[in-house]
């Protein structure tokens, strides 16, 4: 029985400031390094153990899956990283506080932005502050400008299921860290979550999502592991 299990980053430093980070590469708290820890050491404790590992390109990604493996004494099992992992592109609200932009914009207009499945922020001007086309790990990649739910579910399926699907119907135990948006992603697809529900469904910072799947990959059980 293939075992997948999902981790958000730990709290971010932009997560503390409520502002809009999407692609911005931002690094995580002293809580969210403490948040890492525990989710390593709750997996270890717990019995968990894995055979491969996937992560986006963003540094509070990268750094609490590895430290959640240093707290499994894992560091040494494979990691993959790509870019189709990444956080939703948050195009011209990157870097904006929430409140400010609710102030603003009005709220509605803000939910709108954040919460519905199809309708994507104002795009990033080229030249802003936070664009991201001379990074040297984009290179050779269409950068969105932003992007809606369902633009980051068009990039994360593809990738699941070229590159994690085959590890786990091969047996493999697979652990991955990414983010909000990009495991609502894949909460959806495995949980078939319609999609006026699952822009609702709120995936805390480094709590580890356990999924039991059967040899299709359909989901047998899905929890938070702090919960059992």
């Amino acid at each position: 029985m293939p075992t997948l299990v999902l981790i958000r980053h730990g709290q971010s430093s932009w997560n503390l400031e409520n502002r809009f980070t999407g692609w911005w590469d931002v690094d995580v708290t002293e809580l969210g390094v403490a948040e890492a820890r525990a989710a390593g050491q709750l997996m270890r404790d717990k019995g968990l153990d894995f055979d491969s590992c996937f992560t986006s390109f963003q540094t509070r990604a990268i750094k609490t899956l590895n430290i959640a493996l240093e707290e499994m004494g894992r560091l040494w099992l494979p990691v993959e990283k790509d870019w189709r992992l990444n956080e939703r592109h948050y195009g011209g609200l990157t870097g904006l506080n929430k409140a400010e932009t609710a102030a603003k914009h009005g709220d509605d207009q803000v939910k709108i932005w954040r919460r519905s499945f199809d309708v994507p922020p104002p795009p990033l001007e080229a030249g802003s502050e936070f664009d991201l086309s001379t990074d040297r790990r984009y290179a050779g990649i269409d950068i969105p400008n932003t992007e809606s739910l369902k633009d980051t579910i068009a990039r994360v399926l593809p990738y699941w299921e070229a590159r994690i699907a085959p590890e786990l119907k091969a047996g493999k135990r697979v652990l991955i860290s990414a983010h909000g948006n990009s495991l609502r992603a894949l909460v959806k697809h495995l949980s078939n979550i319609p999609d006026d529900e699952i822009t609702g469904l709120e995936i805390p910072t480094g709590q580890p999502i356990v999924y039991q799947l059967d040899d299709n990959l359909n989901a047998l059980d899905r929890y938070y592991l702090n919960e059992r």
